[in-house]
């Protein structure tokens, strides 16, 4: 993993002996019990055990917040092992922490649950900087002529930092290509855009605010038949309703920021990636475990890493995931049953409505993790998330209008949280990627983007009722 080869002293052999035998005990620990756990076990306990609990951190039974920038060494030996990468250790807090390894263990468990193969994380400042490490890699390195052409594919339904990611700083700044998918659900397009020069393919699903939607093993299949990783944002979904992993995908970006931590209280971000995974750049460390490899190398450079306060406040926040998103995605398939019959409502998009057009495709995907074994359900249940959105009959005036008439629901350009939030992407997470680029991604401006709460849906509905027929008065 380091940049460089390093000199093997006989004192650092010893460390790097002694940790090979860590090493080994987390993996037999990781193989042999956390992996027969449910969902909901690993989510509170991840790899912080009552072991490490009391020989190393007095016996805390949450995991410690370690607010401090670097890691003392006991002799030169260790010291050097650690800087070449030959041994655990985080050494300083810009490129590792123990609090961001909490949270990046459970994390990759939890994307990796039900997966056959082993998953590791690299935590992120915030979801922006997970798809930035998530994709340089790939369009950075030159395989033969530093002046070689690159491109890759990305939906074209997608969050709007998303899209000025991929069309400004990439194409417009670095002259590398975005080939927009309109629609991903047609194989023959992403399959046309394909060429020698192409390193990744990526999606977003559920998109945001569309609800767009692919089949993601057939895309996976598709990129691996050429060599290419698929790298899909997941934010929306989480692992608790899909873990594309499982379906082939490579790579994960969570905006941790968002329904995995709910909360609202920072920001925070997350690359999960498969060991071993499909790629035509020739780095073996960046194959066999991408997310080690971007923790340890780019991103100690680049430094877009986590603040170890942040990690355990998304760590705690992620404990009872899989009951929140059960609720939330409930109370949003009552909320938008109730829009659909509304007269003031021109159409919903919400993937959990049966005649939406791609529902049937989202069905076989989107399953609440771990239904067919609890009491409650006792069978596999179908789940769609707590992100919706509907267009306002009577345009973008009356829209706003609407928009404006909310007393209960926050009018903010965050989602995810446990209070319901609203915006309308056009004026807001949208706006600058500009008319052209909103067509292209499918967001008219008498669209509202609704993402639904922890309460009780009668009063989202009532709070949404009286800002509809406010509007409809003016």
């Amino acid at each position: 993993m380091a940049d460089r080869d390093v000199e093997i002293t006989p004192g650092m052999q010893r460390y790097i002996d002694r940790n090979d035998e860590y090493l080994a005990r987390r993996a037999g620990y990781i193989r042999d019990v956390v992996k027969k756990w449910r969902f909901d076990t690993i989510a509170v306990h991840g790899l912080y055990s009552v072991q490490d609990a009391i020989e190393d951190y007095q016996g805390s039974i949450i995991e410690p917040i370690f607010m401090s920038t670097s890691q003392a060494f006991r002799d030169s030996d260790e010291m050097a092992a650690a800087l070449a990468y030959l041994i655990p250790s985080w050494t300083y807090s810009r490129i590792a922490n123990p609090s961001t390894y909490y949270y990046e263990w459970a994390l990759a468990l939890l994307e990796g649950y039900g997966f056959d193969g082993e998953t590791s994380c690299c935590s992120t400042s915030s979801g922006m900087a997970a798809i930035m490490t998530a994709v340089q890699p790939f369009l950075l390195h030159t395989r033969h002529d530093v002046h070689e052409p690159r491109n890759f594919l990305a939906t074209a339904q997608c969050y709007g930092g998303t899209f000025q990611q991929f069309s400004v700083r990439l194409q417009q700044e670095r002259d590398i290509e975005c080939r927009w998918i309109q629609d991903p659900t047609d194989l023959d397009e992403w399959a046309r855009k394909i060429d020698r020069h192409t390193r990744f393919l990526y999606g977003e699903l559920p998109s945001n605010p569309q609800q767009g939607f692919f089949d993601v093993q057939a895309v996976a299949d598709l990129a691996h038949t050429h060599g290419l990783p698929l790298i899909v944002d997941s934010t929306i979904a989480t692992p608790a309703l899909l873990r594309p992993i499982r379906h082939g995908a490579d790579i994960v970006v969570q905006s941790a920021s968002k329904t995995l931590s709910s909360s609202g209280f920072g920001i925070c971000g997350a690359v999960i990636a498969r060991k071993g995974l499909v790629t035509n750049v020739p780095i073996d460390a960046l194959r066999e475990d991408f997310a080690l490899y971007i923790k340890y190398l780019p991103n100690r450079d680049y430094g877009p890493n986590l603040h170890p306060l942040q990690a355990i406040m998304t760590l705690n926040d992620m404990r009872t995931l899989r009951s929140k998103m059960d609720l939330m995605s409930r109370s949003t398939m009552k909320v938008s049953e109730w829009l659909e019959r509304h007269p003031m409502v021109e159409r919903v998009e919400y993937l959990g409505l049966p005649d939406h057009p791609l529902h049937g495709l989202a069905s076989r995907y989107l399953w609440l993790v771990d239904a067919e074994h609890d009491d409650l359900y006792g069978k596999p249940v179908n789940r769609y998330g707590h992100l919706m959105s509907f267009c306002v009959k009577g345009g973008a005036g009356t829209t706003r209008k609407v928009f404006d008439g909310l007393e209960r629901i926050w009018r903010a350009t965050d989602l995810g949280r446990i209070k319901s939030v609203a915006t309308i992407p056009a004026i807001s997470t949208h706006q600058q990627q500009g008319e052209a680029g909103r067509k292209l991604a499918g967001i008219p401006p008498n669209l509202i983007r609704l993402c639904v709460g922890a309460e009780h849906p009668d009063d989202i509905i009532a709070d949404l009722d009286r800002a509809l027929l406010g509007a409809q008065k003016k």
